[in-house]
């Protein structure tokens, strides 16, 4: 399993790379002020590190208690991926609701959108981290 050092290196990772993606295309997308966009989408990535770790950590741990591997294969990526935006959202459509004054349908759609993006790189993150930094466990498991 990955140390904490290296979730949080992933969680810190992951949620910058993304953040110089999704600001100004949300902003353009939703037509929304680019500050506006920065805030909103700050918040969501703290609330996103925070969960990525607490989720991650959680589908480690249920892997080992079934006593398999933690090396996920892309069918695995995908479902790791969709599980994790689907509890996200959960936590994030109240965050644009608040803070961009919207209703729940806007804030639902918004959110979707930026879930979708997020589901793919995910999936292509998650990849070239495991790449970067594999888990000698998992030697013969590709």
């Amino acid at each position: 399993m990955r140390s904490p050092r290296d979730r949080i290196r992933h969680a810190i990772l992951f949620e910058a790379i993304a953040l110089t993606i999704v600001t100004p295309a949300a902003a353009w997308i939703f037509g929304l002020e680019l500050h506006e966009s920065f805030v909103v989408i700050a918040l969501s990535a703290t609330v996103a590190m925070a969960w990525n770790y607490v989720f991650n950590l959680a589908v480690d741990r249920l892997l080992v208690r079934l006593g398999r591997s933690t090396y996920k294969t892309p069918p695995m990526r995908v479902l790791h991926a969709i599980a994790f935006e689907a509890g996200l959202i959960l936590a994030l459509v109240p965050v644009f609701m608040v803070y961009l004054q919207i209703g729940v349908g806007a804030a639902l759609a918004m959110n979707l959108g930026v879930s979708a993006f997020y589901v793919v790189y995910a999936m292509g993150f998650n990849w070239a981290y495991d790449r970067a930094f594999p888990l000698p466990e998992w030697q013969g498991a590709r």
